[in-house]
């Protein structure tokens, strides 16, 4: 199975390898620590604090491995390299809702830093990609579950 890059900016990256090297370390720590406490009550066929500690054990162990698999193919965006003349990752947009006649802003980020509650929206994302390479003034065209949503491009930002 061929992978795809990761798009992430420096924070992202860093932010990846943090929670990683959490699992790694005390998570992991924590979870055989359960489990060793758990296996002192005996009985395994009737023990569910062992097995709720194995299905942690388990779910950290997956988390670890997306994580390292996100870190191994990540690109991290120069900073230095995003300009303002067409939208990428790393923008902030402002737009225009045409039917609702209202501003918004949103942030172009890699699929791994989506952050809803900030703005912070994907390149893959229906409006991220409609938004991707177009220029100041220029109306666009994104599919949305609701229907088709246009937006005229107010302005782009670092």
């Amino acid at each position: 199975m061929e992978e795809k890059e990761v798009l992430l900016t420096q924070e992202g990256y860093d932010n990846l390898e943090k929670e990683l090297e959490y699992l790694v370390t005390e998570k992991r720590a924590e979870i055989a620590e359960r489990i060793k406490i758990a296996l002192g009550f005996g009985d395994l066929s009737e023990n569910s604090e062992y097995d709720e500690a194995k299905n942690a054990q388990a779910a950290n162990e997956a988390k670890i491995a997306e994580l390292e698999n996100k870190i191994r193919y990540a690109k991290i965006i120069d900073e230095s390299e995003i300009d303002t003349k067409t939208v990428q990752v790393g923008n902030t947009v402002k737009v225009l809702d045409m039917e609702f006649n209202e501003e918004e802003s949103y942030t172009i980020v890699g699929s791994t830093e989506v952050d809803l509650a900030q703005n912070k929206i994907s390149n893959e994302s229906p409006i991220g990609s409609a938004l991707m390479g177009a220029k100041k003034g220029q109306i666009v065209e994104a599919q949305a579950p609701a229907g088709v949503i246009k937006y005229k491009i107010i302005s782009i930002t670092k």
